[in-house]
């Protein structure tokens, strides 16, 4: 019984070992290390091969490109308007975080604001600095070398009033207001190239700061002077038939005789129209809008962005105009400055710079005392002048 059951328990095992051993699975072979090659045509494509790749929206972008966010910014770029709680009326933009794409003259297809400080930063800031300091050069040569228009006869004495008090006043008013515009926009705008280095940012920043409080509020002074002395100045500047041909012989300044006019010569008729009434309104009119003082108005930031844009280059150019109008004003013509700082001029000033002016006056056409001053002498007719 023992001998059959040791041949079962062989047979068995010689018979079941060999299968079983060839039905175990086999171990793992060790992964490689390092860097895997991987055949280029069983790599699948990238999401942004799907033709509608452009087209889809935030969520399907997501699916294929987890945290890729770029069509909500596509939208919100492209001035798309979100959902804000404030009133449209306090915060007309206040659901839309990016401004849609323009092109300004002189900027790149870009959105509105960064179109802004191109033009700002690559047109206004350099040539506007290069128009004032040109000018400047200009004027500081023309001294030089021409010096100061003095009087080639003697003066006699007598007295013409060229300015009652209200007109001084008037002009004088809108020149302080002017010149301090001038100076707080100058420093503005390119403080930061001449001043931020030599006084440092927290001094800088804080003049800065103090000159654009000044700067906002001497605009509307600035606004009613101007007013004034366009009514009380617009008679005297009114075009005449000679202003062209001073214009042609630009007054004579650049040597002869000087050109006979009237109270106002030509070059004093283009400072008044061309800066006083012309940029003098775009100035003021865009100031007000930048000031958010013009009733009814929605105030935009791409409106703002243009209106800034204007109000920097019409007064870039009223400043070089100014600029000549001051330097004949003091430096450049002898009695020239004495004439609105005290109202009267000698009779020679008066027959030399604006004969027409002065025959007006011997012919009794114009008084030679305008004001409730007591009058001064009557100016004696010149050579060759009748009464």
């Amino acid at each position: 019984m023992s001998r059959v059951l040791t041949a079962v328990l062989l047979t068995a095992v010689l018979g079941f070992g060999p299968a079983m051993a060839q039905t175990a699975p086999a171990a793992p072979a060790p992964a490689p290390g390092g860097i895997q090659s991987q055949n280029i045509f069983e790599v699948k494509p990238e999401a942004s091969a799907d033709p509608n790749y452009l087209n889809q929206s935030n969520g399907e972008r997501n699916k294929v490109q987890p945290g890729n966010n770029a069509p909500m910014w596509r939208q919100v770029s492209g001035g798309v308007t979100g959902y804000s709680s404030l009133p449209v009326a306090e915060a007309p933009e206040a659901g839309n975080l990016i401004q849609p794409f323009v092109q300004y003259p002189g900027s790149r297809f870009t959105n509105a604001g960064e179109a802004w400080r191109q033009v700002r930063n690559d047109w206004i800031i350099p040539y506007g600095a290069a128009l004032l300091f040109v000018t400047l050069l200009a004027l500081a040569i023309f001294y030089l070398t021409r010096g100061s228009i003095k009087l080639h006869g003697p003066e006699t004495g007598r007295r013409i009033e060229r300015f009652t008090p209200f007109e001084r006043a008037t002009h004088w008013s809108n020149a302080i207001a002017f010149v301090t515009l001038a100076i707080s926009g100058i420093v503005m705008a390119f403080g930061k190239f001449f001043l931020l280095p030599v006084m440092g940012g927290a001094l800088f920043g804080w003049l800065a700061y103090a000159l654009k409080n000044i700067h906002n509020f001497m605009g509307p002074l600035f606004v009613v002077t101007t007013i004034f002395m366009i009514v009380t100045f617009i008679r005297s500047n009114w075009p005449s038939a000679g202003d062209l041909k001073w214009l042609v012989r630009a007054g004579g300044l650049f040597g002869g005789k000087e050109v006979p006019s009237h109270r106002f010569n030509a070059g004093e008729k283009v400072v008044f129209w061309g800066g006083v009434l012309f940029l003098g309104s775009i100035v003021i009119g865009s100031g007000l809008f930048l000031d958010k003082l013009i009733p009814g108005v929605v105030y935009l930031r791409g409106d703002m962005q243009i209106a800034h844009m204007i109000h920097g280059v019409a007064t870039l150019f009223m400043m070089a105009l100014i600029m000549g109008h001051i330097y004949i004003g003091t430096l450049g013509m002898q009695g020239a400055y004495k004439a609105m700082r005290e109202g009267h001029v000698d009779e020679t000033w008066a027959r030399e710079h604006h004969e027409l002016w002065y025959d007006d006056i011997v012919a009794g056409k114009i008084p030679a005392q305008r004001s409730g001053m007591p009058p001064a002498a009557r100016p004696l007719p010149a050579e060759g002048h009748t009464t």
